[in-house]
Parts: structure tokens; C-alpha cells; sequence
């Protein structure tokens, strides 16, 4: 048995015997089916595979958070989710208009600036959170340091393609410093004070503490193999700043698929999310979440998270009045960072969410395919 296969059989022995998996219908032999060959190909360190079904988790684990003390990846261990982070980031604003603390139609503007202006053709705060920004870049200028200058940068900025989504840590960024500040507070503090208690979690950080800090994975660059974190930029902590864990984030996928014990307010917000605002050429755009009909064919959703399509700005149409939260739907979302990939995916109608972290970025096509995959094998009457 090589050392992938050992690992394998290694992991699903420690799972099984802890009570994390049922048996019955043959979760870690799916999950196992659906993942090896993604490890194998892609040479990943570590990952770790969480389903949720009627409020009910399930886990598959393999190989290690770190190679240099060969530390096994468990459901606890903390990955960074990269862009899944976003979707903390549009809850947090939805839970401050829920507050009265803004609106979502509020400019970009209003929130920003001391004095008269206007920031990209009357920006608003739901065109950050829908990318629909019309050619925002992807990242912050290499020449701005802080948020004020970002601001100033904003000013002299002009959309390039107007009416388009245009996927920016830029735009989503801003969204979670106007929100964190509406809060009374930042940010950061938000989250951690408000947002993650709300939603129940307990090892899910920004920074995190010296306590955790032996759950926090290593990631390992895709070109050298040597282990990396992510490093601090200019509102990181908004764009793509979260570490946590499969067994947190089913957690927070059993709130969006209307389970646990939120709060009302938390409720309210999260529906607010799954809002349809805009049509892409393959997906509905909600707020962060990328929304697909159920059942729909995989090669709609690997084209809707291909490279090629979030990278470049793309025709959105606006959705008047915004589509309510549907059930029928499969919604989504990718997050890497240069050490890290991660995938999450939940469809109401039959009450599963599946959570995926890694410890390499690997590609989104090959997330996208495994985890269709296990879905489909889970929802199989077979």
C-alpha cells in the first residue's frame, strides 16, 4: 500500500471509530470514490471532507495539515477559506441592514467619503456585494498601503466596463470595512464578536489565538510544495482573511439550510443573501453565492467557476424585483489562497451541504467535479 492509500484507509479508520460516520450508507467509501483521484493528481497534503444531511454531519479525512510533524488533518483542523470568507462578509452587511445600520442601496460614497463625491458611477453597497462593480480589479494597487488611500484611488476611478460583474477582492473588501464600521466597531471585531458567536462557531478566526495555533494547517505552494500562509494586505481580513474548519463551517452551512439555533436577525440576514440580484451566462448572482438550478449538468457549473469566467468581466443582468430564496437550486462557492482550496456547496430542496478544505490550491474545476460527484452519489436512490 503506498503512502496515499495509507493515509486514506488511516484517516477513514480514525473517523469511523470516533462516531463521525454512519456506515449504512457507505459515506466514507462515496466521499473516498469522489476525492482519491483529486489527491492523487494534485499531489495534496491534506483534506477534509464534511457533509451536513438533515442537520446531521458526516466526515472523510486524508493525509496531513503538516508535513513536517506529519500532523493528520482531522474535521478540526483550521484551513484558510481564501474567498469563502466573502460569504461572512455579505452576512455581516445584511445583519447591519437588518440592524438599521445601513442599507444596501446606500452609495459606496455616502459611507466613505467626509465630502461631496462619487466612487464608480454611484457604486452601491449591493454592487460589492455582487460584484456587479463594472471592472473593479481583482486585487488593491501594488501602490496603496492602507484604506485611505484606497479611498483616493476610488475617487479617481471610472468603470471600464460599465454594467458588468467583475469578481474583486476590491469591492468586497470595501463592503466589510463600511459594514464593520456601521457595526460601531471594524471589521474584524465584528466578526469575531457578533457573526461567528451568532452562528455557533467555536475555532473559527481571523488571527488566530496562540490556543489554536495547533490546528492551523499548513498550506503548501502548488509550484514548490513548500509550506506557506497566507500574508497580510490591504483589507485581507474582508476579501479572504478567515481560518476554520469543515466541522465550523457545516455548522454554518446547517444556518443557511434553516437549521440550529441562530438568532432571528441572523435568519433574516442569510435569507438576504440568497437574494437573486443578477444573471450571468451560467449562474444567478446572490449576494457572494452563486445560485444554479437543481438539477442542473456539471458543465454548466465548472464553466460558472472556471478560471476563464471569473477572471474577466461578464455581462450581468439585473434581476427587478430580486429573485426571493429559492429551493430548487444548487448554490456555491470557491476560496483559495497561494497555500489553500476550499469549495462549499448546498442544495435546500434536499437538505445537504458539503463542505471541502484543503491545504493546496488546487483547481476549481476539480473541486467542482468531486464534490457534484458526492453529491450525486449521496442523493442516489440506488
Amino acid at each position: 500500500m503506498d503512502k496515499c492509500s495509507y493515509l486514506v484507509a488511516f484517516s477513514i479508520a480514525v473517523l469511523a471509530s470516533s462516531g463521525s460516520i454512519a456506515k449504512a450508507d457507505g459515506f466514507a467509501e462515496k466521499a473516498q470514490a469522489s476525492f482519491e483521484p483529486v489527491v492523487k493528481e494534485y499531489d495534496i497534503p491534506g483534506l477534509v471532507v464534511g457533509v451536513t444531511r438533515n442537520g446531521k454531519h458526516e466526515f472523510y479525512a486524508v493525509g496531513l495539515a503538516s508535513r513536517a510533524d506529519n500532523r493528520p488533518a482531522t474535521p478540526d483542523t483550521l484551513f484558510e477559506l481564501g474567498s469563502i470568507s466573502k460569504i461572512f462578509n455579505v452576512t455581516l452587511a445584511a445583519l447591519a441592514e437588518e440592524r438599521g445600520k445601513l442599507s444596501l442601496s446606500d452609495t459606496v460614497a455616502h459611507h466613505v467619503c467626509v465630502d461631496a463625491c462619487s466612487i464608480g458611477d454611484k457604486l452601491t453597497l449591493m454592487d460589492l456585494a455582487t460584484h456587479h462593480s463594472g471592472g473593479l480589479p481583482l486585487q488593491v494597487p501594488d501602490n496603496v498601503s492602507n484604506v485611505d488611500g484606497l479611498v483616493s484611488w476610488l475617487k479617481d476611478w471610472h468603470p471600464p466596463q460599465p454594467g458588468t460583474r467583475s469578481y474583486s477582492n476590491v469591492g468586497i473588501g470595501m463592503l466589510g470595512y463600511i459594514s464593520g464600521k456601521a457595526m460601531g466597531s471594524n471589521y474584524k471585531q465584528a466578526l469575531q464578536d457578533v457573526l461567528f458567536p451568532a452562528f455557533g462557531l467555536r475555532h473559527t478566526w481571523i488571527d488566530v489565538p496562540k490556543s489554536d495555533m495547533s490546528q492551523y494547517a499548513f498550506g503548501y505552494d502548488r509550484k514548490t510544495n513548500a509550506p506557506i500562509r497566507v500574508s497580510p494586505g490591504v483589507l485581507d481580513s474582508e476579501a479572504y482573511g478567515v481560518k476554520s474548519s469543515v466541522r465550523d463551517m457545516l455548522t454554518v452551512l446547517d444556518v443557511e439550510l434553516g437549521h440550529g439555533k441562530a438568532p432571528d436577525e441572523l435568519r433574516k440576514a442569510v435569507e438576504r443573501t440568497h437574494e437573486g440580484q443578477y444573471k450571468t451566462a451560467f449562474f444567478t448572482q446572490d449576494m457572494i453565492w452563486e445560485q444554479y438550478p437543481w438539477p442542473t449538468d456539471l458543465q454548466t457549473m465548472t464553466s460558472g467557476n472556471g478560471y476563464d469566467f471569473i477572471m474577466k468581466p461578464q455581462p450581468a443582468e439585473k434581476i427587478s424585483p430580486s429573485l426571493p430564496p429559492q429551493k430548487n437550486v444548487i448554490l456555491n462557492k470557491t476560496g483559495s489562497t497561494n497555500g489553500f482550496g476550499g469549495y462549499i456547496a448546498m442544495v435546500p430542496s434536499e437538505d445537504i451541504g458539503v463542505v471541502v478544505l484543503a491545504n493546496k490550491n488546487y483547481p476549481n474545476e476539480a473541486r467542482v467535479k468531486a464534490t457534484y460527484s458526492l453529491i450525486e452519489a449521496l442523493l442516489s436512490k440506488k
